[in-house]
């Protein structure tokens, strides 16, 4: 390819460092549905004879066909995907296969064919995230009126629907959504056309290739366009902020389904045994899916220290662009679809919830709230009272409402017998009604919302 500059061959280990086929082969579609878009322009501008064009065309097909029956070969002589491809073109239609090339380089065919490739991947992850919603919602819509313990440092807090919580999930994955969505979008300009750094003296057209390629326009400037990885990492940090939410929720699952809590049965199929001990039912893919997310972190961290000091424009260090692109990407697709078979497949158990609410105390905030607009109370001085309160019912090893009017009134007089109708859990996740509040009718609502926005029957 290069040799004509060169007096002696590249060394082995020259030869195994610098070639980039055995990950950059994943591209091959994209190289293909370029090097198709490319050599039509080249044809429809006079710059490369109809004849030749038709011929790479078809030839292209055939190489397209080959990879997809027998995969891509691996010959580290060729150093990449683009030279695999443009050297069987020319075993196939010989020599017009050298006319391929014209007006371009592999800086702008490797950009360009990356950048399709993790457009593709945003619509990916977009998909499959709506189907964790989809889950979602159905379970938030069963679960609209169980009764769990709401948690702040993983100490009770105040009662929750279950429903309410697994909503707040299908809020995080709708801005994961969004986040692939603008990043998408940012991905609109193509760089076919701006070859090795300043673009080139033929008349190409470049607006021809943008649209037959999916793209808005050409991108403005060649420089950057052929240096330019924001849409990786774009991706890389909507994909770990992915991550770090069906870590969340992944943990959440770890923490739910042991003995002590037994909030929940993960389904068989995603969980395993223990080959010692055969009471484990273990949440490994849980497990799983909370390492794989710090994977994703670390394929952030990788690319982002790579380009942090490349000058304009391109640098062989920009080869290391993919492999962690790839592996982030191929993660995230099993760490969604494994999160949505949890969500879909777990049976929650509801009277333990309800139970574990009402043993932690979680109406404490109710009774303060009940001394303030029923006694009049301050609330520095309702939260002193509800402690004691508390504190009294801990030491009888019952829940609030069980306390008798005597021994709530010993603490305060001013406590009567209007205050054990806010003290059950029911009557605290009913009491919260206000917009995005835990209510049922408030959860409805939202479930309702969400069905209509992610087109589910009703």
């Amino acid at each position: 390819m290069w040799g004509g500059r060169f007096a002696e061959g590249p060394s082995a280990i020259m030869r195994e460092i610098n070639a980039s086929i055995p990950f950059d082969k994943a591209l091959w579609r994209q190289d293909i549905a370029a090097s198709k878009a490319h050599v039509a322009m080249l044809g429809a501008q006079g710059i490369v004879s109809p004849e030749d064009a038709a011929a790479i065309s078809a030839g292209l097909d055939r190489v397209a066909a080959e990879y997809e029956a027998k995969g891509v070969p691996e010959n580290w002589d060729l150093e990449d995907i683009h030279m695999t491809t443009e050297s069987r073109l020319a075993e196939l239609i010989g020599p017009a296969a050298g006319r391929l090339h014209t007006a371009r380089s592999r800086n702008d065919q490797v950009a360009t064919d990356f950048k399709l490739w993790v457009r593709e991947a945003c619509v990916a992850a977009d998909a499959a995230l709506g189907a964790l919603q989809v889950a979602l919602v159905t379970r938030a819509d069963e679960h609209a009126e169980s009764i769990m313990p709401g948690f702040t440092h993983l100490q009770t807090a105040q009662p929750v629907t279950l429903g309410h919580h697994l909503m707040a999930y299908h809020e995080m994955f709708g801005r994961d959504r969004s986040r692939f969505a603008d990043a998408h979008t940012r991905m609109a300009q193509c760089p076919l056309g701006s070859a090795a750094l300043a673009g080139t003296g033929f008349p190409i057209d470049r607006e021809m290739t943008a649209k037959a390629l999916g793209f808005a326009t050409p991108t403005r400037n060649s420089l950057d366009a052929v240096s330019d990885r924001d849409f990786a990492l774009d991706y890389l940090m909507a994909a770990t902020q992915c991550a770090l939410h069906l870590s969340r929720l992944a943990e959440e699952l770890i923490v739910w389904a042991s003995q002590p809590f037994g909030f929940v049965v993960l389904p068989d199929a995603l969980s395993t045994g223990s080959s010692i001990m055969p009471q484990k039912k273990n949440p490994d893919a849980a497990e799983l899916v909370r390492g794989h997310c710090g994977r994703v972190v670390g394929a952030l961290t990788s690319l982002v220290v790579t380009m942090k000091g490349l000058p304009l424009a391109y640098s062989k260090d920009m080869q290391d662009d993919k492999p962690p692109v790839f592996e982030a990407a191929g993660l995230l697709s099993l760490c969604i679809a494994a999160m949505t078979g949890m969500v879909e497949g777990a049976t929650f158990r509801t009277e333990r919830m309800r139970q574990a609410a009402e043993l932690g105390y979680a109406t404490a905030t109710d009774l303060a709230d009940w001394l303030v607009r029923q006694a009049d109370v301050p609330f520095r001085e309702a939260h002193h009272i509800t402690g004691a309160a508390v504190k009294l019912a801990e030491s009888r090893g019952v829940a609030l409402d069980q306390l008798t009017l005597a021994e709530l009134q010993a603490i305060d007089p001013r406590i009567d017998e209007r205050v054990f109708t806010a003290l059950s859990v029911d009557a605290s996740v009913a009491s919260r009604a206000s917009y995005g509040g835990t209510a049922p009718e408030q959860v409805r609502l939202r479930v309702a919302e969400a069905k209509q926005a992610l087109g589910m029957e009703e």
